[in-house]
């Protein structure tokens, strides 16, 4: 991603004699994204990624690294934390926390058809399944209290009818979260950022999910109302795609069929995911921070989402 801490080969080799993982061959940042600082790390025994954590502190990383290592030991294709002789897999990079994980195979499929949104919708609800016994609790930190604190920072950017739109939807969205319909709902470790650059494709076959980093404890349904509103979209419009989305539900349903508050929730779902996108991206563009090859995201591309979630509701 953007690159906020700059890494010497020197700092990297030293991380490398540490994980036992060999000489350095090549240390490469990674253009895009806006949350922490990642490298390709090449090295003797292999291909890695090193993540500097700019935001999440010491104390919030256990919560994820440890989630990634049960995923990967469940059977989920995910990054698999390297610890070090001591066991430890939270490190320390030029005064960071940092982690190194295997790099998947694969690339991200940025023009997702049918079989790739069904790929993803099995390999999500494999992932909530593995996730159930996880012991470790954290919520999802971009949750409803986070746009509830957010959104006052980014009105005064933004002009009178967005701010109406802004306003209203988050209203809906704290009136949804104190029914008893949204307390039914199943929930558990949940990645809540699974976009097309966050899942690797090998062809047809999903080789592995990617940046947890944003994970937390959540309904199950935010996560694959977060998927559907990437995956299975027109992205120039926002607009829904009912055949690919079609794909996408059938098959995670067919390894863990939706509740029926799940399903009457689905439509408000769908609407909670754009807007908590559409906030950070407001937040992102408006209130940028210093980094190399920092390229924040278009807002207005999840105000189009949202907008069509309200327009359109998303029916199971």
């Amino acid at each position: 991603m953007a690159v906020f801490t700059e890494v010497s080969n020197t700092e990297a080799q030293d991380l490398l004699r540490r994980l036992q993982l060999g000489e350095l061959v090549e240390l490469r940042g990674i253009e895009g994204g806006i949350e922490n600082t990642n490298y390709f790390l090449t090295s003797e025994q292999g291909e890695f990624v090193l993540t500097l954590f700019e935001r999440l502190t010491a104390e919030q990383l256990p919560f994820y690294l440890h989630l990634m290592k049960h995923l990967a030991h469940g059977g989920v294709p995910v990054p698999d934390p390297r610890a070090d002789k001591d066991g430890d897999i939270l490190l320390s990079v030029c005064g960071k926390p940092a982690a190194v994980v295997n790099k998947l195979r694969g690339k991200s499929q940025l023009a997702p058809q049918g079989a790739h949104c069904a790929a993803v919708g099995t390999m999500l609800a494999r992932m909530h399944l593995a996730g159930r016994d996880f012991e470790r609790r954290q919520p999802n930190l971009r949750g409803l209290p986070w746009w509830n604190e957010t959104v006052p920072v980014v009105l005064p950017h933004i002009g009178d009818a967005q701010a109406a739109l802004l306003r209203s939807e988050l209203a809906y969205q704290n009136h949804v979260a104190a029914s008893a319909a949204y307390a039914a709902l199943p929930s558990g470790p949940v990645h809540a950022d699974l976009f097309r650059d966050n899942v690797m494709f090998e062809g047809d076959e999903l080789t592995g999910f990617f940046d947890f980093y944003f994970a937390g404890v959540d309904t199950w349904l935010f996560d694959l109302a977060v998927c559907l509103n990437d995956w299975c979209i027109d992205l120039p419009t926002g607009r829904h795609d009912a055949a690919r989305a079609a794909r996408m539900l059938d098959a995670y349903q067919a390894v863990r069929p939706l509740t029926a508050a799940e399903r009457e929730l689905l439509p408000a779902m769908a609407r909670a995911g754009a807007l908590r996108f559409w906030i950070s991206r407001l937040w992102d563009f408006y209130l940028p921070r210093e980094a190399s090859m920092l390229k924040p995201h278009d807002p207005t591309h999840f105000e189009r989402v949202l907008q069509d979630r309200i327009a359109h509701p998303l029916h199971p």
